[in-house]
């Protein structure tokens, strides 16, 4: 499976206008595509920062679906007054405990390893933190998104509230570090989003 994540820095007076017009407009364009499997919006209402992920089944159908999302994008963009920023992944990783809630608040980290290491330090991770993140109050979901050529990960973990989210970081953050050191990963960003739009049948890999 394959996403197609786009980053706008934008208006966030203007957030919840591009939330209707991708819930109202883009959303039943998407649906009748052929290969669509989702559609989320992560957004920071303090900064503007807002991430916008569609996903597909296979490489073919992100390819079919280049037009389309294109205009999505570009009036995404008008909307929120923003620059975009896209970026293509492999859908490494995905595990749905429970449907997220409104108010679910999503952590993002991005990764970078060297190119050969990436699969052990996704393996890894599969391994040792997913079991251990179904057992915390309040979590819903896990995904990690990959470049292979690159290196590149990014994981998204989804739980109910502030309160579950900031508990399950402290708590995990011991092995996250130790995870990162016997595979050379470095984290070059996190950041913290409310997640206002999940539209998603992505199948699960764990």
């Amino acid at each position: 499976m394959y996403a197609r994540s786009t980053t706008f820095h934008g208006d966030p007076h203007r957030i919840d206008d591009a939330l209707a017009y991708l819930r109202d407009r883009a959303m039943p364009a998407l649906m009748g595509m052929d290969g669509f499997v989702g559609l989320s919006m992560l957004a920071d209402r303090g900064s503007g920062r807002v991430i916008i992920t569609s996903s597909f089944e296979d490489h073919a159908a992100l390819q079919r679906s280049a037009s389309e999302m294109r205009g999505i994008r570009a009036r995404t963009a008008d909307v929120l007054q923003s620059p975009q920023a896209l970026q293509e992944w492999q859908i490494a990783l995905m595990h749905r405990e429970r449907s997220a809630p409104d108010g679910a608040r999503a952590r993002l980290t991005w990764c970078r390893t060297d190119p050969d290491r990436l699969d052990p330090l996704l393996d890894a991770y599969g391994e040792s933190i997913v079991p251990r993140l179904t057992q915390l109050p309040g979590f819903c979901s896990v995904s990690v998104l990959a470049d292979p050529v690159e290196g590149r990960s990014v994981t998204a973990v989804t739980f109910t509230d502030d309160d579950a989210l900031e508990q399950a970081t402290a708590r995990l953050a011991p092995l996250l570090a130790e995870l990162g050191r016997q595979h050379a990963g470095e984290v070059t960003d996190e950041a913290t989003f409310d997640l206002v739009l999940a539209h998603l049948r992505v199948p699960e890999t764990v």
